[in-house]
This record gives C-alpha cells, sequence and structure tokens, in this order.
C-alpha cells in the first residue's frame, strides 16, 4: 500500500510500525553489511598494493634475465626457445562470496613449466634461456594474482557505493518519512480520541439533565 493511501487508524498506524520495524532491520543489516565490505576492502587493498610492488620488481628482474639471454644466446635464440613451448598459460575463473559480493578466485594454470614441456630441449641451450623463462613464469603468476585482487577490489567499491546509496536512503529519506507519517496518524488518533471524549461526556451530560426533569 503506497504510504499516500494509509488512513489515520489503527490499522493505518499497525501498517507504518511494520514498516518502520522492517525499514530499521534492513538499515541496520546493510550498514553491517557496509563495515563488513569497508574492512575486507582495507586488507584487499593493502595485499593488492603489496602485490603491485612485487609485480613491478618482478617485471624488472624478468626483462633484465632476457636482456642476458639475449646477450649470451642471441636474439633469435630467444626467440626460438620462446616459440618452442607448446602449452598456453592459462587461468581458470571461479568467484567466492564476501558479503553477498561475488569476489573473482583466479588460478594459474600451465604457467609453471617442467623443462621437457617448455619444449627448447636441455642441450640446446644455456641455463640462462632457463633463467628468464623461472622469471617470466614468475611475473605471470603475479598478474594472474594481481588482476585478482584488483578486480576483488574493483566489485567491493561498486557494491559498496551501491549499499552506501541504500543505507543512507533509508536512513534520511524512509525512515524519517516514516516516522513523521507515524507521529501524524497518531496525533490524528489522539485528536480523535479527544472529540470521542468531549462527545461522551456531552452526552453524559445531556442524559443526566434530562433524568433530572419530572
Amino acid at each position: 500500500m503506497p504510504v499516500d493511501e494509509i488512513k489515520p487508524t489503527r490499522a493505518g498506524l499497525l501498517i507504518v510500525r511494520r514498516r518502520m520495524a522492517l525499514a530499521e532491520r534492513i538499515h541496520r543489516l546493510l550498514a553491517m553489511k557496509l563495515d563488513g565490505m569497508m574492512l575486507e576492502l582495507v586488507k584487499l587493498t593493502d595485499r593488492a598494493a603489496l602485490q603491485r610492488r612485487e609485480l613491478e620488481e618482478q617485471y624488472t628482474r624478468a626483462r633484465e634475465m632476457v636482456a642476458v639471454a639475449a646477450m649470451m644466446e642471441g636474439a633469435t635464440g630467444v626467440l626460438l626457445a620462446a616459440l618452442s613451448v607448446e602449452t598456453t598459460p592459462i587461468y581458470t575463473a571461479r568467484q567466492k562470496n564476501v558479503f553477498g559480493v561475488r569476489l573473482p578466485e583466479l588460478e594459474p594454470v600451465m604457467v609453471k613449466k617442467t623443462l621437457e614441456q617448455r619444449g627448447y630441449g636441455i642441450l640446446g641451450t644455456t641455463s640462462v634461456i632457463d633463467d628468464a623463462a623461472d622469471a617470466y613464469e614468475d611475473l605471470l603468476e603475479t598478474i594472474i594474482a594481481s588482476a585478482e585482487l584488483e578486480g576483488g577490489v574493483r566489485r567491493l567499491l561498486d557494491d559498496i557505493e551501491r549499499t552506501r546509496r541504500r543505507v543512507n536512503a533509508l536512513e534520511f529519506k524512509v525512515i524519517p518519512e516514516l516516522t513523521q507519517l507515524r507521529r501524524f496518524i497518531e496525533d490524528q488518533r489522539d485528536e480523535i480520541e479527544r472529540q470521542d471524549l468531549v462527545r461522551l461526556r456531552r452526552i453524559k451530560r445531556i442524559k443526566a439533565k434530562r433524568a433530572e426533569k419530572p
């Protein structure tokens, strides 16, 4: 029933009180959810910052290892070793539920490889190729981990903003309007009860005067 259609009656007052109780309960739950998501966001952003620094360090190291490999084996040797890898590194994507928000979970698949899986052969290359491959495999795993954390941060931020809007709407619009309507209905009912009381007293006086007449 729309608010405008609620009558200043006992039934209307019960409807408003039920709606207020429901709105306050939802407000408490959303506020608790918002607090929990904020704490989770702080943890995720701290982890994402650490992961980003590790990513930058591993990127620098991988570039250095490739440069060393290029000096020792030549750019063509490095390219041939890279093209020898037959299995493409991928990742699997799942989701986990945190305070009702679905955060991504990314799992690397065939990122770290054995010497046999790399395909370029042990005898045809030196250890610098292996070192460069190790460095880039570590870098790729860190990229996937960083993507998981940053994706979680973005989803949490989006849901925090939506939840904050709902909390504010309940706190500053819905609950105050229901409170005002409840007071209006209570005032109206008090006024009706006073009028009824005055009317009853008047009727009693009229009956008493009639009873006094012979």
